[in-house]
């Protein structure tokens, strides 16, 4: 590892549970180098983090009260907390945070802010003496063009920190889920989740658990409860937990996505492309099927469709995103069907780029590489 001096950086990212983890992640990185990190995120959020925090002695969180604004609950703390045609409300309760974070800002002086969606984040750091860094993630060889591209249009020096890639979890997959997996044939189950955000309407839903009936094979569907009923089984369409049988489950609650993913037993994944999903997808064996619904998950999907090549889109109506029960089964029998000429090329493809995210040295040697130029950027 190459020896660079250590430095004080305040993570600021955008109140949603994927960037979050996504921060955190990367501050695990950094303090197992010997960097201090002041986190701020949300006060009561702060305990669902606490035991993804390994380096608590570096890693410090700054809880940030989020004001009540007109519109949105009490509490609400996260964007998952908030239905995302209200998203605009949550902005408005976010940026009124600046004010205590440039309280902490003055008192600790850290060298660096890492920011995302807090476009203030600037002129609030600057003044201080504080390098303000918008934090995207990148890969050279994945994302290089990309890179570039940015680089040129904003004469900004882009660093890359490189893949996303989690340590294995020592915590073993919930006796529920490894049994039931356990019934099934090597990668034959689907397991379909769309992030702790989406909610989808209840005739959306249905149509998504009827494609799945409709492919054959077993599935998990873990899914937050559709808008207007308060759980899953409210929403299911008639009859259907008497003709799925055993065969699949329809889950509203958190589960270990991470450890269900590298199950022997499941073999695609239907994902909403969320940044956190889009990684862990990458570095397993599952076949891959993207449904965004917001955001940078339109983008995401696109790099993993049309540049990697390693996974297919479902068929959507191009006016509002609806997609019907037939075109969820199409998506995953094409990949998940023997003798499928575009199953095998994804699945080739994919291979390849997971076998390269794997290789050894090329996380660390992106981190090193990331360390010598933020101190360049000191001088």
């Amino acid at each position: 590892m190459v020896t660079t001096p250590t430095f004080h950086i305040a993570m600021f990212p955008w109140f949603a549970m994927g960037h979050i983890t996504q921060y955190l992640h990367f501050s695990n990185k950094f303090a197992e180098r010997g960097h201090r990190i002041t986190f701020f995120i949300p006060t009561k959020t702060q305990h669902k983090f606490s035991q993804l925090n390994h380096k608590s002695d570096l890693i410090k969180f700054i809880s940030i009260d989020i004001p009540p604004v007109d519109g949105l609950a009490v509490g609400v703390e996260t964007m998952s907390d908030v239905p995302l045609h209200k998203g605009s409300l949550f902005a408005q309760a976010f940026d009124p945070t600046q004010d205590q974070v440039k309280v902490v800002l003055q008192h600790l002086k850290p060298n660096f802010i890492f920011f995302d969606l807090a476009y203030w984040v600037p002129t609030l750091a600057c003044p201080l003496g504080i390098k303000p860094m918008y934090f995207p993630t990148g890969c050279r060889e994945l994302e290089g063009h990309f890179c570039e591209y940015i680089g040129n249009q904003y004469k900004k020096r882009v660093l890359l920190l490189g893949p996303v890639l989690r340590k294995p979890s020592h915590i073993p997959l919930a006796e529920k889920w490894g049994k039931w997996l356990a019934g099934f044939e090597k990668g034959s189950v689907v397991y379909c989740a769309f992030g702790s955000e989406c909610v989808l309407t209840k005739d959306q839903f249905q149509e998504l658990v009827l494609g799945l009936e409709l492919t054959g094979f077993p599935f998990i569907v873990r899914l937050k409860p559709p808008f207007g009923v308060d759980t899953v089984e409210e929403a299911l369409p008639d009859g259907f937990k008497d003709r799925i049988g055993g065969r699949g489950v329809v889950h509203g609650d958190w589960v270990q996505q991470e450890l269900i993913l590298n199950h022997p037993s499941v073999g695609c994944f239907v994902s909403h492309c969320g940044f956190g999903s889009m990684w862990e997808s990458l570095v397993n064996t599952c076949q891959i099927i993207v449904v965004p619904h917001a955001g940078d998950q339109f983008v995401n999907a696109k790099f993993m469709t049309r540049e990697l090549k390693v996974a297919v889109d479902v068929e959507r109506r191009e006016e509002d995103g609806w997609f019907t029960k037939e075109s969820m089964c199409k998506a995953v029998k094409l990949v998940m069907d023997q003798g499928s000429e575009v199953g095998e090329q994804v699945r080739a493809n994919h291979h390849k780029w997971k076998d390269f995210l794997l290789s050894e040295g090329l996380e660390s040697s992106y981190l090193d590489n990331f360390f010598i130029k933020l101190q360049d950027t000191l001088n």
